[in-house]
């Protein structure tokens, strides 16, 4: 299954953001890579390069690669409504992204590799495949095996100091999770300007 593999502290770097959660590599050293970096960041950008940049700090914050993500846009363009807001959305509903916003996992990354072990059920129904839609009324639970279960309980351990998803409702007893409903636009709060996105695919 593609995926990218690189350094992660390095693209954060590179973005002036934390792409992929609480960094203290990047808190030391927050200037962009290179010999230049810090003198890089100073440099003007045309209208191109920010955009493009956007769509980049979007596709790796949600571990997308491009093909994927260009599909993503196409079926939010398809839709009746705000493009970027139903992007959004759809990122969002990704199952390896319902299993980092209950708290079953620390990082995208972790939520990723514990629905691709097959750690995961989708309503009663084992599910392996991050990318999986998640709709309205969908049951996510973590598997019975006793690895399984001592997994997300480590995890959630880990994040319990992360704020909850009012569009999700939670049980940590039963390590189980019901999308109740489409997050808002308020609610997704993403390091990006998805409108940039839009205007960048429509050219």
């Amino acid at each position: 299954m593609a995926r990218y593999t690189g350094p992660t502290t390095k693209l954060s770097r590179r973005f002036g953001v934390s792409l992929f959660g609480p960094s203290k590599a990047f808190e030391r050293r927050n200037f962009p890579p290179g010999q230049h970096g810090v003198r890089a960041g100073r440099k003007k950008k045309s209208e191109y390069a920010v955009a493009l940049g956007e769509k980049q700090k979007l596709r790796f914050q949600y571990g997308v690669l491009e093909k994927q993500f260009r599909g993503y846009y196409e079926e939010a363009a398809r839709r009746r409504g705000v493009t970027g807001e139903i992007m959004l959305q759809l990122l969002e509903s990704r199952l390896d992204n319902i299993v980092y916003r209950a708290g079953f996992a620390n990082t995208r990354r972790a939520a990723r590799q514990l629905v691709c072990h097959g750690h995961v059920t989708v309503n009663g129904r084992k599910v392996d495949i991050p990318s999986c839609q998640v709709k309205p009324g969908d049951v996510i639970k973590v598997g019975a095996k006793p690895s399984s279960q001592q997994l997300a309980v480590r995890m959630t351990d880990l994040t319990q100091a992360m704020p909850g998803s009012d569009w999700l409702t939670v049980d940590k007893d039963k390590l189980e999770v019901t999308m109740s409903r489409v997050p808002e636009r308020s609610e997704i709060d993403p390091l990006v300007n998805e409108q940039l996105i839009v205007e960048l695919y429509s050219r």
